[in-house]
C-alpha cells in the first residue's frame, strides 16, 4: 500500500494547538557501534532508567535538540546516525540517498486538557575518538555540535575509527557535570549492551526498537 493510501485508510485526528499550548521535544538513542551498546540514563535518586530527551530550545532544530539533550542528560557527545528508515517524507530534486536522519518515532503525549507534548525520537552514535578529542580541546565540557556522519561512510569504516593501536576498542568518554538543572545533576549515562536482555524494565519501547531494528549489517 502506498504511503498516501495508508494515510487515507486511517481517519485523521484534527486538533489545533497554538504556540503557547504546544511543547516540542526530542529524545535520542545513542549507539556505540563498535561494541553494540546503547546509552541509557539513570536517575541516581530513585534508580529510574530512561533514554535522554527534553524540550527544544526556541528556534532550535529538532535534530540538534536530540543531540544536545543526549549530551546534557547522559554526558556522552553524539551525532545523528543516518539509517535506511522507511518513511514518507519527500526528498528534494529526487535525491536517491538511502539513509536519512529522520526521527525513528514520534510520540504525542497530552499533558493537560489544552496542552500537547510532541516528542521526536532520533538515532545517534558516540563520536570517533579524533572528533571527541577535537571538541574537548575547543569546547571543554560545554555542548558543541560535531561534524555530521560522513555521507559515504559505511558502518564497518566507522567502527574501524574506534580501534586503538593495541587492537582494542576506544571507550567513549562520559563527561561529568553536563546537566543544566537540579534534576539533571543526578543523571548518569551508562553504556548498556544491545545484545543482552535488559535486567530491568524500561518504560520506553525505544530500547527494544534500537536493539532489534537498527543493528544493521556492515
Amino acid at each position: 500500500m502506498s504511503p498516501s493510501r495508508r494515510l487515507r485508510a486511517n481517519p485523521p485526528v484534527d486538533k489545533y494547538f497554538p504556540s503557547d499550548s504546544l511543547v516540542i521535544g526530542a529524545g535520542v538513542v545513542i549507539f556505540h557501534l563498535a561494541t553494540n551498546r546503547v546509552v541509557v540514563c539513570k536517575d541516581t535518586r530513585n534508580d529510574v532508567w530512561f533514554l535522554p530527551k527534553g524540550r527544544r530550545d526556541a528556534s532550535e532544530e529538532t535534530g540538534v535538540t536530540a543531540i544536545r539533550e543526549g549530551f546534557e542528560e547522559s554526558g556522552y557527545r553524539n551525532r545523528l546516525l543516518p539509517l535506511p528508515l522507511p518513511h514518507i517524507q519527500p526528498r528534494p530534486n529526487g535525491d536517491a540517498q538511502k539513509c536519512d536522519t529522520e526521527p525513528i518515532a514520534t510520540r504525542l503525549l497530552p499533558v493537560a486538557t489544552h496542552y500537547q507534548y510532541m516528542l521526536f525520537w532520533y538515532a545517534a552514535e558516540t563520536l570517533p575518538p579524533c572528533i571527541e578529542t577535537s571538541l574537548n580541546a575547543s569546547a571543554s565540557e560545554a555542548f558543541a555540535l560535531s561534524p555530521p556522519f560522513p555521507a559515504n561512510m559505511t558502518l564497518a569504516q566507522r567502527v574501524a575509527e574506534d580501534q586503538n593501536e593495541d587492537g582494542g576498542v576506544e571507550e567513549p568518554k562520559r563527561h561529568e557535570g553536563t546537566g543544566v538543572d537540579e534534576d539533571e545533576a543526578f543523571y548518569v549515562g551508562v553504556l548498556y549492551s544491545c545484545v543482552e536482555k535488559p535486567s530491568y524494565k524500561l518504560t520506553n519501547v525505544l530500547l527494544i526498537i534500537s536493539r532489534e531494528r537498527f543493528m544493521l549489517p556492515y
